[in-house]
């Protein structure tokens, strides 16, 4: 019983840093910083940034932009994107690399990239006919989850 009630206070305690962490609040546009505001203007020109969440980290502070078209944007505060998800819409093909871009149009022709997402092994992407890939740091692919 007294190990149950350890281990209850640890997950307790581990809830309520993450929680101290992650308050998530909408900031003004104007208080992007200037690198996050370059990405999204040179990958999305033609969109507009509806808000903005920013969540600190031990890392720092992270931003949730999202877009008058519903794509949403994950970006640190030196504006380098972590995560692009654009529902249904191709992310930018500058985002993906090479070797993912060229195996998704040979072994899927027809189907887009609408998600991308930097993971510590590689990168996941969500296409349009909904399959989840990853891939590895080069780029080669290590599962297909549907």
């Amino acid at each position: 019983m007294k190990k149950l009630c350890k281990i209850l206070a640890c997950f307790f305690c581990m809830a309520l840093s993450v929680s101290c962490f992650a308050d998530g609040k909408m900031i003004p546009v104007e208080s992007l910083p200037e690198a996050v505001k370059s990405f999204v203007a040179a990958h999305f020109p033609d969109k507009n940034i509806i808000y903005v969440e920013m969540e600190h980290e031990l890392s720092g502070p992270r931003y949730e932009v999202r877009l008058n078209d519903g794509s949403k944007v994950d970006c640190n505060k030196k504006g380098e994107w972590d995560k692009v998800d654009c529902k249904m819409l191709p992310v930018p093909a500058a985002l993906v690399p090479a070797e993912i871009a060229g195996f998704v149009s040979a072994q899927y022709p027809g189907a887009q990239i609408v998600k991308i997402d930097k993971e510590r092994y590689g990168f996941e992407i969500e296409l349009s006919n909904s399959l989840e890939l990853k891939f590895n740091k080069k780029g080669q692919l290590i599962r297909i989850d549907d």
